[in-house]
């Protein structure tokens, strides 16, 4: 009986801490961010498709900037596939990725399509995480519709815990104005079916 409750612990315990390319463990989960716009980024998802954080202006933004090395990202993943089907017809979220692994897409799609991600993944680095503010991995940043960046999260955040964290800023992009700024742009939201 004591080999299974310590896995069970084992895994609990990876589960609330955040990796970080020194070792080190993350910072404060729920950190408030500063009220200056996110940083803009413009990268290449698997499909070798651009994402501009830009163009999602008008949606509330989840970015899950992990690691394939970071065993606690593992456990993301389900809580952010399960909020993404929730919410992606709605057409006022965003779920996005980005893996800073180093290797790039090489290590990265395997993973991806091990681990069954059903949102977006772009291809970052750990200097992008950086200036977000993410101090270890897995980090959530929230970014709401007008492009300032909300809140960061670091470590595990369970679906519940980001149904309440995205709640003001779903309800932000609904009374935003509808137009190009708040356009999807073609192919870039979600993840395109995996075969």
């Amino acid at each position: 009986m004591r080999a299974p409750f310590a896995a069970i612990a084992a895994s609990l315990s990876l589960a609330l801490v955040a990796c970080s390319p020194a070792g080190e463990q993350g910072g404060a989960a729920g950190a408030p961010a500063s009220a200056e716009l996110a940083p803009e980024f413009t990268l290449q998802d698997l499909e070798g498709r651009t994402v501009r954080l830009s163009d999602f202006r008008g949606k509330a933004v989840v970015i899950d900037f992990w690691a394939t090395w970071c065993p606690p990202c593992l456990f993301q993943v389900p809580e952010l596939n399960a909020f993404w089907k929730k919410h992606r017809d709605a057409g006022d979220v965003v779920v996005l990725g980005i893996a800073v692994d180093v290797e790039g897409a090489p290590v990265v799609a395997p993973w991806v399509a091990e681990q069954g991600v059903e949102y977006t993944i772009a291809i970052g680095d750990e200097g992008l995480a950086r200036r977000f503010g993410a101090q270890g991995f897995p980090t959530l940043a929230l970014v709401a519709p007008d492009g300032r960046l909300d809140s960061l999260h670091v470590g595990l955040v369970e679906v519940a815990q980001l149904e309440e964290l995205v709640a003001p800023l779903r309800a932000a992009a609904g009374a935003a104005p509808q137009g190009a700024a708040g356009a999807a742009p073609q192919g870039a939201v979600g993840a395109p079916p995996r075969g």
